[in-house]
C-alpha cells in the first residue's frame, strides 16, 4: 500500500487543500473521498475506511473542503464545495486514468458530491457511494436534501444505519425505492457515525463498497 500527501487546486479564487492518495498495487477502482461537516479529511474514520478499502484493492483520494483546510467551523457553500469534489475527482482520474472512479463521501462530502453529479455528467465517473446521506437535520424529518437525486444519471451506494439521527429510516427506504439506480445496504443498529455499541462496522462499510463496485463493474463488461 502507497500513501502519497497531495495539494488539490480547487480554483485559482479558492486555491489549494490537502489531499492524500492511498493505493494498492493492482487497484479496481478509486474513490474520491470526501469528508462530512463535523471533521476533515484525516479523521480516524476517514483513515481507517481508506486503509480498509486499499485491504480490498479499492484506492481512495481523501481531501479536504476548503472550510476545513482554513479551519473553519461553517461547512462551505454549495457551490464551493462542488469545485472542491469537481477538482478531486478530475485529480483521481489524472492519477489513475484507467481504473474505474467512484464519487464518495460521508455525510455532507456524500451530499455534496451528489449535488454536483447532479447537473454535470462526467463520463469517468461510474457511481456514488454514501457512507451515510444526511436526509434530514436531527429530529427535524423531511425529504427536502433528496429533491435531486432523481437527476443523478449513475448506480447509488446507500450505506444506511437504521439508528441515524440524520436519516430515519423509513424514509431513507421510501427515498431510494424511487430511484431505479439505488442500492441500499441496512446496518442494523448503526448511528449516523456507524457507531453500534463497540462493535468496529469499517470492515463491513469496506466490505460492502468493494462488493458493490465489483458487482457493477462485472455487469458493465
Amino acid at each position: 500500500m502507497k500513501v502519497t500527501p497531495l495539494r488539490l487546486e480547487v480554483s485559482e479564487s479558492i486555491g489549494t487543500v490537502s489531499a492524500e492518495l492511498v493505493v494498492a498495487e493492482g487497484a479496481k477502482a478509486i474513490l474520491a473521498l470526501a469528508h462530512g461537516a463535523g471533521a476533515g479529511m484525516n479523521h480516524p474514520f476517514m483513515i481507517a475506511l481508506a486503509n480498509e478499502l486499499a485491504q480490498l484493492n479499492v484506492a481512495t483520494l481523501r481531501f479536504n473542503f476548503p472550510f476545513t483546510e482554513q479551519k473553519k467551523k461553517r461547512p462551505d457553500f454549495p457551490p464551493v464545495a462542488h469545485k472542491a469534489i469537481e477538482a478531486a475527482l478530475t485529480k483521481a482520474h489524472e492519477l489513475l486514468p484507467g481504473v474505474p472512479l467512484f464519487a464518495a463521501g460521508k455525510s455532507f462530502g456524500g451530499r455534496m458530491s451528489s449535488q454536483f453529479l447532479s447537473k454535470s455528467f462526467p463520463d469517468f465517473v461510474k457511481g456514488i457511494i454514501f457512507f451515510g446521506f444526511p436526509l434530514h437535520p436531527p429530529g427535524k424529518p423531511t425529504l427536502e436534501r433528496a429533491t435531486h437525486l432523481k437527476d443523478v444519471k449513475m448506480p447509488m451506494l446507500f450505506l444506511q444505519g437504521t439508528k441515524d439521527e440524520l436519516a430515519l429510516w423509513s424514509l431513507v427506504e421510501q427515498v431510494t425505492g424511487e430511484l431505479p439506480l439505488a442500492t441500499l445496504y441496512k446496518l442494523d443498529g448503526a448511528n449516523h457515525a456507524f457507531k453500534k455499541g463497540k462493535e468496529n462496522l469499517i470492515p463491513e462499510l469496506a466490505r460492502e463498497t468493494d462488493q458493490w463496485i465489483t458487482n457493477g463493474l462485472n455487469l458493465r463488461k
